[in-house]
């Protein structure tokens, strides 16, 4: 076995090597840019090495630069994770050069899988179904209209050397081809040099089901389940799972044993996936093959009770496959969410900022967490937004999903975006419960993941109010007794009750609140709707009873910011605060308490002269300050109260005196 590796990637995938790594005893050594530089796959490496700027093509593309750091650290072999250069028949053969091992497949079968025509070529000869269409050399205009009548429609352009969903378009008749292939060609040239197209039939409801392979440098090779990947957007994988839902053994074993042929076709060696669509009517084709490891791969771990990445490390030394084919067994079922800084709101545009605030769910034998990010860690422009992998696993179907959902319910992240409302809602929708799949799930199904919010505005604002009232509670120092009489903030007035006013801001509307403290309850009125609030607050959750319906959620606050969190959704408001200009001030005149709270500061003393508008004393409640200026030009005659007293809504603070003398006066 090794004894020490480089890993040539960062994120997510690059803490993800480094687990399996130490867990067997190999010292790992990461690469990092100069965004990265405190980022968790570097503090997790036994060391780390600095590659350069932040944008790839200056550290993590940077394949010499690369190679070098693994030689002068003693590392045996790289491991490229997925992207940046896993797939570079280049790195791999310049690895081989410098006597470094590549943890992956030969030069040759990167270069054979790299292109989709060559590919398709390379499949057809070796038996394995393909989907009718046409993949030669020549790509003049005239050939391609012709062939695309041949084929038929609907039909896709797909760019032979592309990835990711670009340079593909659908094709619906023959009046729009022209167009359409000088869009995708224009997009392919731009996105990877090459604007060279085939053509495949389009199939109108297919599923995007892929089977893992792996293969030994001895010749042999296995499958290991397969996995379901068809709810996507723009052609990139959203959800995974494994196995795929509805699958016969006769077409697993049909579809696992045409995979392993593509494999062996190409010589592979190591981890891959092969990639099928697959009809209704339960014919499935060829699409591509993946000669790396995938970013789904931990859904295949958590069915089959196999380290993919442990079988990688062995396999790439040398070592037989671990099991054979009739040594595999699937267990229950695995789902996959990838969670993304991104807006699904606003077409998933990617999002960046600081992660504020972030809460996994606990980790279990149901419940996995892949991430490469921490609390603080900034989420930037320069890589791809995905902050972490949440894989679930259960006996059945049915249970796994109720696990997803639960596991979303507990993923909390404010400072960014994320995806997870939108996870949730996928998750726990009825068509994919029914599995109804295809790889136009999102769009066909688009109202019901994007549903209105659960929790209601009003229910909302007055769970923020339940938290900022427990919160003025907690530091209290009456709280022992919280309910006594003393401990009311209702600044209490002979024959009436007076009610707290509370604003809050929801985007750029302000929602007045009036409250009222009643024995072991609140009173919260939001315009005409009146609300009975029980609150308790323990750490960041909040338990709630409103108008006698229980309710749990967890809230964060960061300054005047609240993010409450409930069933995969956050709502967000702020504590809002009237601003004054000079002439409202010193026509207010005011030197009293305009809220329950704590004298934080006493900013003068008895005899200071001050200026209008000076800061005297700042008052802090609900975690917000608040600064009471003087309203006139004076003198400080008397303070009433010191620093860390608590003070009643209008209680007077201070007194001043106008230093107008009667020359001033007029007659």
């Amino acid at each position: 076995m090794f004894s020490k590796i480089l890993i040539a990637n960062r994120g997510e995938i690059a803490c993800r090597v480094i687990q399996t790594a130490h867990r067997l005893g190999i010292r790992c050594v990461a690469v990092y840019s100069e965004a990265d530089r405190d980022a968790r796959h570097v503090a997790l490496a036994d060391e780390a090495f600095l590659l350069g700027p932040a944008p790839s093509n200056e550290s993590y593309l940077r394949a010499d630069k690369i190679i070098q750091i693994a030689l002068q650290s003693g590392a045996q072999a790289i491991h490229p994770g997925y992207g940046f250069l896993s797939e570079n028949t280049d790195f791999a053969e310049a690895c081989s050069q410098n006597g470094l091992v590549f943890i992956g497949p030969p030069a040759s079968a990167i270069a054979a899988m790299g292109s989709k025509s060559a590919a398709k070529a390379i499949m057809e000869k070796a038996g394995v179904p393909l989907v009718p269409g046409y993949h030669g050399a020549a790509q003049d205009v005239e050939t391609l209209r012709a062939e695309a009548l041949k084929c038929g429609f609907p039909l896709l352009l797909k760019a032979v050397a592309g990835g990711g969903g670009k340079g593909m378009r659908v094709v619906n008749q023959i009046e729009e081809f022209d167009e359409a292939l000088s869009a995708a060609r224009r997009e392919a040239k731009n996105a990877f040099g090459n604007p060279d197209m085939l053509l495949e039939r389009y199939l109108t409801q297919p599923r995007h089901v892929e089977i893992q392979v792996f293969c030994d440098s001895q010749g042999q090779g296995v499958y290991l389940a397969e996995r379901d990947c068809s709810v996507q957007r723009r052609h990139q994988k959203v959800l995974e799972e494994a196995p795929a839902p509805g699958l016969s053994c006769e077409t697993r074993k049909a579809m696992g044993d045409a995979a392993v042929k593509a494999a062996q076709a190409i010589h592979y060696v190591g981890a891959g996936t092969v990639e099928f669509l697959y009809d209704v009517d339960g014919s499935f084709f060829f699409m591509e093959m993946n000669t790396r490891l995938q970013v789904e791969h931990p859904v295949t771990e958590m069915v089959t009770g196999q380290d993919l990445v442990e079988w990688q490390l062995r396999v790439a030394e040398g070592a037989p496959l671990p099991l054979k084919q009739d040594e595999i067994r699937i267990r229950g079922h695995a789902l996959e969410a990838r969670i993304y800084a991104e807006d699904p709101d606003n077409d998933f545009l990617p999002a960046t900022g600081r992660l504020d605030y972030l809460r996994t769910p606990d980790e279990s034998a149901h419940v996995r967490v892949d991430t490469g990010v921490v609390e603080g860690d900034e989420v930037s422009i320069h890589y791809d937004p995905m902050i972490a992998k949440l894989i679930v696993w259960d006996e059945n179907r049915d249970q796994a999903i109720n696990r997803m959902v639960q596991a979303l319910e507990q993923y909390r992240i404010n400072g960014v975006k994320t995806n997870i409302r939108f996870l949730h809602a996928l998750a726990d929708a009825q068509p994919f419960r029914e599995a109804d799949l295809d790889t136009g799930f999102i769009e066909k199904h688009r109202a019901l993941l994007f549903p209105p919010p659960k929790l209601g505005l009003h229910r909302a604002l007055v769970l923020a109010a339940g938290y900022l009232l427990e919160q003025t509670r907690s530091n209290n120092p009456n709280n022992e007794d919280r309910w006594s009489p003393f401990a009311h903030q209702n600044s209490w007035r002979l024959n009436s009750e007076y009610a707290k006013p509370l604003a809050l801001k929801v985007d750029d509307q302000v929602y007045e609140l009036k409250v009222l403290e009643k024995d072991q309850h609140y009173e919260v009125r939001v315009a005409d709707s009146l609300y009975t609030l029980h609150a308790e607050l323990s750490g960041d959750q909040l338990k709630a009873v409103i108008n006698g319906h229980r309710i749990s959620v967890h809230v964060t606050q960061k300054d005047k910011e609240l993010v409450i969190f409930h069933e995969g959704e956050s709502f967000h408001c702020e504590a809002h605060e009237e601003t004054y200009g000079q002439d409202d001030i010193e026509a207010e005149g005011s030197l009293t308490a305009p809220m329950n709270g704590s004298v934080v500061a006493v900013m003068v003393q008895p005899g200071d002269a001050v200026k209008a508008g000076q800061t005297l004393v700042i008052m802090e409640a609900m975690k917000m300050e608040h600064a009471i200026k003087a309203p006139l030009d004076g003198v400080v005659d008397e303070i009433y109260f010191k620093e860390g007293e608590m003070v009643s809504e209008g209680a007077e603070l201070l007194s001043v005196t106008s230093d107008a003398t009667e020359e001033d006066a007029a007659p």
